[in-house]
């Protein structure tokens, strides 16, 4: 609406017919286009301005909004004053163009607020809606907010846990690397903890409500990503503490140019104009735009890299990031199994893989997924499997060329009565590594080994690397066992990990990193999953996998949709590219005041330099100008 006032404006602005040699159209009433639009922008467009003005005095704090208010306050009355017969020039349009500018960067700001809420709405659709609850031995479909501590409930093989509980009966493999980071799936039998969100893969499991409602895992982690938003919502902008000082030199410097002049001997007229284009000369066209128009072409940039920008501050956040944690699964890993060795007893690695491949085809678990691509790699034909089936928490079995064969945990050989013999050396150095090992067997022999482990991306080496090149010190933090993270970090060249992290953990050691550096830099985090939310807005800098959950990215500062780690790199880059001109753009859109605002004031009339209210708009926008050309160079640093 603001914009649409604003056209006619400067279509009957007379310093604008002057400057650019047109003349408008002239109709009874014409006259009167700036001031009824111009009082109707005022109050309509400034009102963000004016209230938050009253709200910056109030707390004896004037910062931008304060300072914008008395920009368009006197633009308007010194104009609606000409208009009414006072002696100058009215600049609507300076007023106009003002309060438009100045309302996309509100629009800005308030839309970035906006978007921090939506992790936690995410949070909150994880959750499934309707429980099996046990009723007198009988499953009954019930809301999944009605459940109680204690109620008995039946979670089916593919489905969600919809409240932390104990398994009282059955047995069966839950997936939690979305909430705790562990990248396989894990074991539960009765006894064992389930948590809410959690997803049951083959089993049924009769669980006993243990917390519901805001006393659940996920609902603690909701209260933890609230937290860390209300602790990083204090952060003040550099503009608006530019702002803050200009607004004190203005005024300071305004109301002595009135009096100086008028205690020189000079009119009233003449002692004002110089006193309100001293206020013009200060109005933050250019302060207010130093920032938005360098991180809007920033974002430009980031968008064709891959990177996407979800908060406009990141940038002024990020430029002296001096640690970056990663999570593991999902992140420098890719959260999909590989098979990393394959042993055999008695048999070549090809067989056995090819009789593993034939029991696991028909699953869909992740370490069998890992297996069958693992033999179509190599090219192995499967032979048929008869009568095959799941061992809920052990294995599969099946019979493959008229022999019964096995293929499960290590565990599963006490019921055998089999040992691993000779595969004893490579069992425990698989366990040794935190690798996943697989026993291919039939009763009375083992035939081999399968080990697998967490595929690390390609990427992940040189980003950390080129991370250390830059002077920033890459960091592990995963939920995964103490023996994953110290084979992966080696392999990685990441010296510092924390392994078994709790979501609740993985924020605190990002405070504690925030902490260390206390001054000296800043932290950024990149993580994809649910428990990495957060970690993610307790960090300097929020940075999520694209492929990760939904509630990750809500979450997140900036989302890198190639899912690759090395646009790490690429992003910690155009940040610091993106401050420097940030602080140039600062510099120039208030340090120019510095000799705007005295020869506004008069200091040269006794050389015949007198600048009036409209050549001070006119300063005002060549200093935008400026900025923005600026800001368009930042579009020359590349990132490769």
């Amino acid at each position: 609406m603001s914009v649409l006032l604003t056209v006619p404006v400067l279509y009957f602005s007379t310093q604008l017919q002057s400057w650019l040699g047109y003349r408008a159209y002239q109709a009874p009433g014409t006259a009167w286009v700036g001031p009824v639009l111009g009082t109707v922008l005022y109050f309509y467009g400034g009102k963000p301005f004016l209230v938050g003005a009253l709200r910056e005095f109030r707390i004896r704090r004037p910062g931008m909004m304060s300072l914008i208010a008395l920009a368009i306050s006197v633009a308007y009355l010194y104009s609606l004053a000409v208009s009414l017969g006072f002696p100058g020039r009215p600049f609507y349009w300076e007023l106009a163009t003002l309060i438009d500018v100045m309302l996309l960067g509100h629009w800005l700001e308030m839309t970035s607020v906006q978007q921090a809420g939506r992790a936690l709405e995410a949070l909150a659709e994880l959750l499934p809606r309707v429980a099996h609850r046990l009723e007198n031995g009988e499953a009954k479909d019930v809301p999944a907010s009605e459940l109680k501590e204690g109620d008995l409930i039946l979670v089916l093989p593919g489905e969600q846990v919809p409240a932390d509980g104990e398994v009282v009966e059955g047995t069966s493999s839950v997936n939690e690397a979305f909430l705790t980071g562990e990248s396989k799936p894990v074991t539960k039998k009765p006894g064992d903890e389930v948590v809410a969100g959690s997803i049951n893969h083959e089993g049924v499991l009769k669980v006993r409500v243990l917390r519901t409602g805001e006393a659940t895992t996920l609902s603690q982690i909701v209260r933890l990503v609230k937290e860390a938003q209300a602790a990083r919502s204090r952060f003040q902008a550099l503009a608006d503490r530019a702002a803050g000082w200009l607004f004190f030199v203005a005024v300071a410097a305004g109301t002595m140019a009135f009096g100086v002049w008028l205690a020189l001997g000079q009119g009233f007229n003449f002692a004002l104009a110089l006193a309100v284009t001293t206020l013009v000369i200060a109005c933050p066209h250019a302060l207010g735009l130093a920032i938005p128009l360098v991180t809007t072409n920033a974002t430009a940039i980031a968008a064709r890299n891959g990177i996407l920008v979800r908060n406009r501050e990141a940038f002024e956040r990020a430029w002296n990031v001096r640690a970056v944690a990663f999570d593991k699964t999902g992140t420098l890993t890719e959260g999909r199994f590989a098979v990393r060795r394959v042993v055999g007893a008695g048999l070549s690695e090809e067989e056995v893989l090819r009789l593993a491949a034939a029991l696991e085809a028909a699953s869909s678990h992740p370490l069998a997924e890992a297996i069958v691509e693992a033999a179509r790699e190599r090219g192995l034909e499967l032979p048929e499997v008869k009568e095959a089936r799941a061992v809920p928490g052990q294995g599969v079995v099946g019979e493959v060329e008229d022999r019964r064969i096995y293929l499960g945990r290590p565990e599963w050989l006490a019921d055998f009565g089999l040992e691993p013999g000779e595969l004893a050396s490579a069992l425990k150095e698989t366990e040794s590594r935190g690798e996943s090992a697989v026993l291919l067997f039939e009763e009375g022999r083992v035939l081999g080994l399968l080990s697998l482990a967490d595929r690390v991306r390609e990427s992940a080496r040189a980003a950390v690397r080129r991370l250390l090149a830059m002077g920033i010190e890459p960091v592990m933090v995963t939920g995964d066992a103490e023996a994953v993270a110290r084979t992966v970090a080696p392999e990685l060249g990441i010296r510092r990990y924390f392994a078994r992290v709790l979501p609740a953990d993985k924020a605190r050691i990002v405070a504690e990193l925030k902490r260390e550096l206390a001054g000296r830099g800043r932290v950024a985090f990149v993580g994809d999953g649910i428990n990495d939310a957060p970690a993610l807005v307790e960090a300097d800098l929020g940075i999520a996998i694209g492929a990760g959950t939904h509630v990750a990215i809500e979450s997140a500062d900036l989302v890198l949709v190639e899912n690759d780690p090395l646009d790490v790199v690429r992003a910690l880059k155009l940040a610091r590219a993106t401050y420097a001109k940030m602080v140039q753009n600062l510099l120039w859109a208030s340090g120019y005041n510095v000799v705007a605002i005295p020869l506004a004031a008069g200091v040269a009339y006794p050389l015949g330099i007198v600048l009036n209210p409209a050549v001070g708009a006119l300063f005002m926008s060549l200093s935008t100008v400026i900025v923005a050309v600026n800001a368009m160079l930042l579009r020359r640093v590349r990132l490769a």
